[in-house]
């Protein structure tokens, strides 16, 4: 594999956690959120990675595969909406009852760190492949 390869994978791994934070937002920012219907009001939703696998462009290895990630899709949770008894609430049904969306704060925010700590690792990735870059460049004696 070759060090340009590398930047590949990372920098694909780096946009599905991107992707993931950006969901992540999407559910805290609507975690309060009220919806008269089970319908209308907002459903969590979580990304879905994908492994896709390419051949690699390596003169050494030319059977050799790669494995990047991506997001095939973003799911809507199925888990079941919270209801709340607010009876002034103009969304409320004929028993006083709103919609709240089934968002789990603390989960999310697991979630987020999780992702944070994948994009950070990608990142570190991605230095340490141009750290070994300038090095080879440097030991055949610079570029001219």
């Amino acid at each position: 594999m070759s060090l340009g390869q590398i930047f590949d994978i990372a920098g694909s791994g780096m946009t599905a956690q991107s992707l993931r934070l950006n969901v992540i937002a999407s559910n805290l920012s609507n975690k309060d959120s009220i919806g008269k219907t089970e319908k209308e009001t907002y459903h969590a939703k979580q990304p879905v990675f994908e492994t896709i696998m390419e051949k690699a462009q390596d003169a050494f290895a030319p059977k050799s595969l790669i494995g990047k990630v991506r997001v095939s899709e973003i799911q809507q949770s199925k888990e079941a909406l919270r209801k709340e008894f607010k009876p002034g609430h103009p969304f409320a049904d004929e028993d006083g009852f709103v919609f709240m969306p089934n968002v789990n704060p603390i989960e999310e925010m697991a979630n987020m760190v999780d992702a944070s700590r994948s994009y950070q690792n990608d990142v570190q990735v991605m230095q340490t492949a141009k750290n070994l870059m300038l090095k080879t460049i440097n030991a055949l004696g610079g570029v001219s």
